[in-house]
């Protein structure tokens, strides 16, 4: 930008501060131009070769994009994503505590599974459960080391696809989720623990009525990313017929060989998915954004002081 001053004198023929005006000319920028067209050009010229591809058969996947088989498969696809990722929360706010106690047990149990579920292949992990039966051949309840057995049950009847999938799926992300929670815990000032304990509360108050609320901030963003995460890597379950979208999918391309017909209609579904919990997550970013502090603020002190805030600071 150039700036350029104006001066428009007087009547007496001399300059007053408020003549002077600022005007700013943009020089030419004729590289970003040909970046802008170049990029057009492409878009338009990829969007005219798919869609003119004779190879595509648009009509199969129209067809099939409503397919009952197609909308069975995305039902469990949505189950698999809220389940997991509700399992895995719990479990990672239960790690995450683990990891930040005074006891080194505890830390030590915290720390290794962290390790060793974040340090392994997540495709490994759902072909172990799913092969859980070579292992265990039955699931019982009873005294352990060798006691006697109240109920049992063949594991080959009870983990199936789809639970061998949500054991993979919520364990796995409970371990990302207890690192998430454990960086939001650690974000909040330990003043805030210290006036929690100043006025008698527990440890677990403390906990859920003033931390957790405060790195909400910090742990939502990552958050909402492995939940997108989730519902795009529960097309693993398709290795061990999980009955998901993906796995319906193949199944469908298997039998009639539209294998690129059947893969489109999978991918606009799961775009339909990660576009929707995209919304949701800018929807609850905003709500927890700085602007959002003062009612954020009167909760934690209505935690910390109950009964004690006057009219006028919960207005």
């Amino acid at each position: 930008m150039r700036p350029h001053q104006a001066t428009a004198p007087a009547a007496d023929g001399a300059t007053r501060p408020e003549d002077l005006s600022l005007q700013v000319s943009r020089r030419p920028r004729p590289g970003r131009w040909l970046a802008v067209l170049a990029a057009a050009f492409f878009a338009v010229w990829l969007g005219y070769t798919i869609v003119v591809n004779p190879n595509l058969h648009w009509d199969v996947i129209a067809r099939y994009q409503f397919d009952r088989v197609v909308l069975e498969g995305l039902w469990v696809t949505v189950q698999l994503t809220l389940i997991s990722q509700a399992v895995g929360i719990g479990i990672g706010v239960v790690a995450a505590v683990m990891q930040l106690s005074e006891s080194p047990v505890l830390r030590l149990m915290a720390g290794a599974y962290t390790w060793f579920f974040r340090g392994t292949p997540l495709l490994v992990q759902l072909i172990f459960w799913f092969n859980l039966a070579l292992l265990f051949p039955e699931i019982s309840i009873g005294v352990p080391f060798d006691g006697p057995k109240l109920i049992s049950w063949q594991s080959n009847q009870v983990i199936t696809g789809f639970v061998a999938a949500l054991l993979g799926l919520s364990i796995n992300e409970g371990a990302y989720m207890a690192e998430i929670v454990r960086a939001g815990i650690q974000s909040v000032d330990p003043g805030q623990r210290e006036a929690g304990a100043s006025i008698g509360m527990s440890n677990r108050q403390i906990l859920t009525r003033v931390v957790l609320p405060q790195a909400m901030r910090v742990i939502i963003p990552p958050f909402g990313n492995q939940f997108i995460s989730m519902l795009k890597t529960t097309s693993l379950v398709s290795v061990i017929a999980g009955a998901d979208l993906m796995t319906v999918s193949q199944h469908l391309y298997l039998a009639n060989f539209e294998v690129i017909a059947l893969l489109v209609v999978a991918s606009l579904w799961y775009l339909v998915l990660t576009t929707i919990a995209s919304l949701a997550q800018h929807a609850v970013e905003r709500r927890f954004s700085p602007g959002a502090a003062p009612p954020l603020r009167r909760r934690v002190l209505a935690n910390l002081l109950p009964g004690r805030l006057t009219k006028g600071t919960a207005q």
